[in-house]
C-alpha cells in the first residue's frame, strides 16, 4: 500500500469536550457562541437533551468564556467566534464551580461518601484558584463544615459579603440518579431524591443560593426532567429552556452545518466521498431531532455525525458500523429506565400460567414502535411516581432523543422515531424486555447466520422457519403476538428480529405505489460490500377464531397482489438503486405462521 500523500485538515474532537483544547489544538469546531448572548437574558438555566448531544462541550465552552482565571486565554480560545468577536461585559467575570455528577462513581452504598468527596474537592479547587478573592482563612472557614451543603452555605454567605460573583455549571445532574434507579430500584431511587436524602438536600443549598442573590447564575444539563422534579418537588429551580425554538440548534448539528463540515474536508483534499450520498446516509441515520414545536430546523446528533466523519478521513469509505459503540452502550442503560420494573404485579402474571409478563411503560413504547407516530402534548415536567401516564412517558422518550417533534396537528405535535439509529435501538429494547422476562429468547448466533445468508444470496425462507419454530417453542412470545393490533404487533416483532443481525436498513409503513409496504428491508452495501438483496414484506394476520381459516388463502393473494404492485414500481429501484428486491408475503393466524410465499420484481416499469 502507498503512503498517503501529507494532507493537513482539522482534527475530528470525537470523544472530547474539552473546549479550550478543542481551539487552541485547531480541532473542527462548529461555532455555537452566538447562543451565549441569548443565554444572558436568563439568570438560572436548565436544559434537557439526549445523550451524546454536546452538552458536556457546552458547559465547557461556558467555563471557558465566564472563569475569571481564563481572561489570559480569552483571545487565544475565543478568535474567530461569534463571542469572540462581540463579547458581553461578562466574559471572565466569575468564579466558576463546575460539577459533573457522571464522574461519581454510583454504587449505593458508597455514593453519599462519592458524593461529598467530589463537590468537596471541586468546590476546593475553585477557592484555591481564586486566592484574590479567598484568603486562606477564607478557604478554611468555607471548608470546615462536614458536609458539602454546610461549605456551600458558608461559601454563599462569604460571596454576599464580598460581592463575589458565582456561576455555577452542573453537568449530566441525573446521571448516578438514573443509574439508581435501573439498578436498583424505585425505594432506593426515592430515599435518595426525596424526604432528607442527600441529593435532595444539595439541590434545596443550591436553591437557596439562587434565591438570596448569591448563585449569580446557574446552568443545569441532564437528560430528563424527572430527577429535577423529585429533588426540588416541582420544577422551580430556574428557567427551563429544553421545549423553547430560540435553543432548538444550540446543540446539534443543522444540515448546513454538516454540509460545511463535510467541505471543509473535502477542500483539503481529505474527503473524497461524494457529499450528497454522505449527508443522504447521515440523514437517514442521525438526524430528525427537533425539540421544539414551534422551531423549524431538525438538527443531528453531534457524536452520530463525528462518528462518521472520523472514519471517513482521510478519505476513507466511511464507518462499517454507523451506529458508534458507545451510542449504543448510552442507550442501552435506558433500556432498564423504559422497561425496568415494569413486570406485572402476581395477580396478572397468574393469568399467564405463573409466568412474568411486561406491562406499563412497555406497552407504550411497543405502541410507539408499532404506530410510527403518535400526538401527545410534551410535559415540561412530571416526577417519577407519574411515569405510568401516557403522556408523561412519552414525553420522557422525547426527551431521551426516542422520540421526536414531526409536525404539529391541531395544535398537538407528532411524535416520531427520529432516524434508522433510534429505530434500531427501540427494536433492542424490545428484545431486551422480553428476554428479561423469559417470553422469548431465540438462538441469535443462528439468526445472524440465517440473515447473512439472506442478505447474501436471498435465502428469506430459513429465517422466517427459524423464528416460527422459535414461537412454537417458547409459547410465552404468542401473549404478545395477539389482540386487535394482531398485525402491527406481528409487523413490529418482525421487525425487531430481522433488524438485530445489523445487515439491513428497516423501513416500515415505506410508500410504494400509492400504497404502505409493511416492512422494506435495504442491504447495507457500505457496510457490506456485496450485499445486494433487499426485500418487500407484506404482512396479512387473522384471529384465532376457527372461522379465520378459510380467509388465510384470500389474505395471501392480496398481499401477493401488493407486492407485484410494489416491485413493479419505479419508485423502489431509484430510492434503492443497489438492491435486488425480493417480496415476500406472510399471513400469520394469531401466533402461527400459516402462509408464505416469494414474488420476484418483474422488469421495471417506466410509469408510476
Amino acid at each position: 500500500m502507498s503512503a498517503l500523500p501529507n494532507i493537513s485538515y482539522p482534527a475530528i474532537p470525537y470523544g472530547r469536550a474539552y473546549f479550550k483544547g478543542l481551539r487552541l489544538e485547531g480541532c473542527l469546531y462548529v461555532d455555537k457562541t452566538n447562543f451565549i448572548r441569548q443565554l444572558e437574558n436568563e439568570r438560572y438555566v436548565f436544559l434537557i437533551r439526549p445523550r451524546r448531544f454536546g452538552k458536556t462541550c457546552w458547559l465547557s465552552t461556558l467555563e471557558s468564556y465566564y472563569d475569571r482565571r481564563e481572561a489570559d486565554d480569552f483571545e487565544a480560545v475565543f478568535a474567530g467566534t461569534a463571542i469572540g468577536a462581540n463579547p458581553t461585559a461578562n466574559r471572565s467575570r466569575y468564579v466558576v464551580l463546575r460539577f459533573d455528577f457522571s464522574l461519581i462513581n454510583d454504587a449505593l452504598k458508597t455514593l453519599e461518601r462519592e458524593f461529598e468527596e467530589y463537590c468537596a474537592m471541586q468546590l476546593q479547587d475553585a477557592l484555591e484558584n481564586n486566592p484574590d478573592l479567598f484568603s486562606a482563612m477564607a478557604l478554611e472557614r468555607i471548608m470546615s463544615p462536614s458536609s458539602i451543603n454546610g461549605r456551600l452555605n458558608a461559601l454563599f454567605l462569604h460571596a454576599r459579603r464580598h460581592r463575589v460573583p458565582l456561576y455555577v455549571l452542573i453537568d449530566e445532574y441525573d446521571n448516578f440518579a438514573n443509574t439508581i434507579l435501573a439498578h436498583e430500584g424505585p425505594d432506593a431511587y426515592h430515599a435518595l431524591t426525596h424526604g432528607g436524602g442527600f441529593y435532595r438536600n444539595f439541590f434545596a443549598t443550591l436553591k437557596g443560593g439562587t434565591e438570596n442573590g448569591s448563585v449569580e447564575r446557574l446552568f443545569i444539563t441532564g437528560v430528563s426532567p424527572v430527577t429535577m422534579d423529585d429533588v426540588t418537588s416541582g420544577f422551580n429551580i430556574g428557567a427551563n429552556l429544553s421545549l423553547l425554538p430560540e435553543y432548538n440548534e444550540m446543540l446539534g448539528f443543522t444540515e448546513n452545518e454538516v454540509r460545511g463540515m463535510l467541505e471543509t474536508y473535502s477542500n483539503s483534499g481529505s474527503f473524497d466521498q461524494d457529499a450528497e450520498t454522505a449527508l443522504g446516509t447521515m440523514r437517514e441515520w442521525y438526524n430528525g431531532y427537533r425539540f421544539s414545536e414551534a422551531a423549524d430546523a431538525i438538527v443531528y446528533n453531534t457524536v452520530m455525525v463525528l462518528h462518521y466523519v472520523k472514519h471517513s478521513i482521510p478519505n476513507k469509505p466511511g464507518p462499517r458500523q454507523l451506529i458508534d459503540v458507545n451510542v449504543r452502550i448510552d442507550y442501552g442503560k435506558l433500556r432498564h429506565l423504559l422497561t425496568g420494573d415494569q413486570v406485572a404485579p402476581p395477580q396478572v402474571a397468574g393469568a399467564h400460567g405463573g409466568r412474568a409478563v411486561l406491562n406499563g411503560n412497555f406497552d407504550l413504547l411497543r405502541e410507539a414502535i408499532e404506530e410510527g407516530e403518535t400526538d401527545c402534548d410534551i410535559v415540561e415536567s412530571f416526577p417519577l411516581a407519574d411515569l405510568v401516564l401516557r403522556e408523561n412517558f412519552l414525553s420522557l422518550l422525547h426527551y431521551f432523543g426516542l422520540l421526536s417533534i414531526r409536525a404539529v396537528v391541531a395544535g398537538v405535535p407528532r411524535l416520531g422515531i427520529p432516524n434508522q439509529t433510534v429505530r434500531q435501538l427501540m427494536y433492542g429494547f424490545m428484545r431486551g424486555a422480553y428476554r428479561d422476562v423469559g417470553a422469548f429468547s431465540p438462538d441469535l448466533v443462528t439468526l445472524d447466520r440465517l440473515v447473512r445468508r439472506m442478505a447474501l444470496e436471498g435465502a428469506w425462507r430459513p429465517v422466517v422457519e427459524h423464528l416460527s419454530a422459535a414461537i412454537a417453542e417458547q409459547t410465552a412470545i404468542r401473549d404478545y403476538m395477539q389482540g386487535e393490533q394482531g398485525e402491527k404487533v406481528v409487523q413490529t416483532f418482525l421487525a425487531a428480529y430481522l433488524s438485530a443481525p445489523g445487515y439491513f436498513a428497516l423501513h416500515t409503513e415505506g410508500e410504494l405505489a400509492k400504497g404502505y409496504a409493511d416492512i422494506v428491508l435495504e442491504p447495507l452495501s457500505m457496510r457490506y460490500p456485496g450485499m445486494t438483496r433487499g426485500f418487500v414484506i407484506e404482512v396479512k394476520y387473522l384471529g384465532r377464531a376457527p372461522s379465520t381459516k378459510a380467509k388465510a388463502s384470500v389474505l395471501a393473494e392480496e398481499a401477493q397482489g401488493q407486492l407485484r404492485r410494489y416491485l413493479s414500481n419505479g419508485l423502489l429501484t431509484r430510492r434503492y438503486p443497489q438492491a435486488e428486491f425480493t417480496g415476500v408475503a406472510l399471513v400469520f393466524r394469531g401466533w402461527e405462521l400459516v402462509h408464505s410465499a416469494a414474488v420476484e420484481a418483474m422488469p421495471t416499469s417506466h410509469h408510476e
